[in-house]
């Protein structure tokens, strides 16, 4: 497999109208409305977006070992599940706050909120993350969230607007590598950092993790960070449930208490992708990265 065929590129879609139009719909009618309407517009979505398609289909037939009408059909669930958590989205920009949130492990998170050292937040692209800067609003500790930075600007700025009030600030990753000085003033001021930790954005900093059945490469920057400044390391997924409700899960990613520092970063990257296959393998739907995530991924499927 080319490894240009493992890199993910894609962005939030539609124009810039077609996301304002969105944004007003959703302030007007009940996001339900929009999940009848996907439910004709997700063939199409499968019939052209061929590589997405043939992505997630493989990552059911290899990983998950389903039948080739049970994969298409958790295809079909998955682009439908995924246009779900778009529309929620911008139900939330348009200033919608009727989804309602489970989190078990709130104790966790409130600890690490409270605590005077900063932390990291390793999320992944499983479920809706970017709703935990809705649902976990809180004022006492400010959450700076790494984001991809060639996201469509309308994007941008409805994230930034809704989010600043629920003291969220985004990172844009940027080519310059000026939000490494962020992330850096951030962790060192005892700030809470979000970072995606199943996409490498480019990054050589990179894990070889058993995952699925399978060999990826996991991203190592959170938990460089991590000893660099000293701080925990907390997963967090948030998960759909029903159409407005949500089950937020967070766990510690545990320090190893020997070894050296390359051998303490290895078993963090790897723990973190123990933790993400198990709520993969209990959400298998809810996974969402479109592209081929696996090494040698070169297995026939048909």
């Amino acid at each position: 497999m080319a490894e240009e065929e493992r890199q993910w590129r894609g962005v939030t879609g539609g124009s810039v109208f077609g996301q304002k139009a969105m944004k007003i719909l959703f302030s007007i009618v009940d996001v339900r409305v929009g999940y009848a309407l996907l439910a004709f517009i997700i063939p199409f979505y499968m019939l052209f977006g061929r590589k997405g398609y043939l992505a997630i289909y493989r990552y059911f037939r290899v990983r998950h070992g389903y039948s080739a009408m049970k994969a298409f059909c958790g295809v079909y669930r998955n682009h439908f599940l995924f246009g779900q958590m778009l529309i929620d989205r911008f139900a939330v920009y348009a200033g919608r706050k009727n989804f309602k949130v489970y989190n078990p492990d709130n104790d966790l998170f409130l600890r690490m909120v409270h605590a005077r050292h900063g932390c990291i937040i390793a999320s992944s692209h499983v479920g809706n993350p970017e709703l935990c800067g809705y649902l976990l609003s809180q004022k006492t500790k400010r959450i700076n969230s790494l984001i991809f930075g060639g996201e469509a600007r309308e994007v941008q700025k409805n994230r930034s607007a809704v989010l600043a009030g629920n003291n969220v600030r985004l990172i844009p990753v940027s080519e310059d590598m000026s939000h490494i000085f962020l992330i850096n003033d951030a962790l060192t001021n005892g700030e809470m950092v979000s970072m995606p930790c199943d996409r490498a954005f480019g990054s050589n900093k990179t894990v070889e993790c058993d995952f699925l059945n399978g060999k990826a490469d996991f991203p190592a920057g959170a938990f460089v960070l991590a000893l660099q400044f000293n701080v925990p390391v907390i997963a967090m997924f948030v998960l759909k449930i029903t159409a407005s409700r949500y089950h937020i899960h967070v766990t510690s990613v545990p320090v190893p208490t020997e070894g050296d520092k390359r051998r303490k970063i290895n078993e963090m990257t790897r723990s973190f992708a123990e933790i993400l296959e198990g709520i993969v393998k209990k959400y298998p739907e809810q996974w969402f990265n479109f592209y081929n995530f696996w090494k040698n991924e070169n297995v026939s499927c048909s």
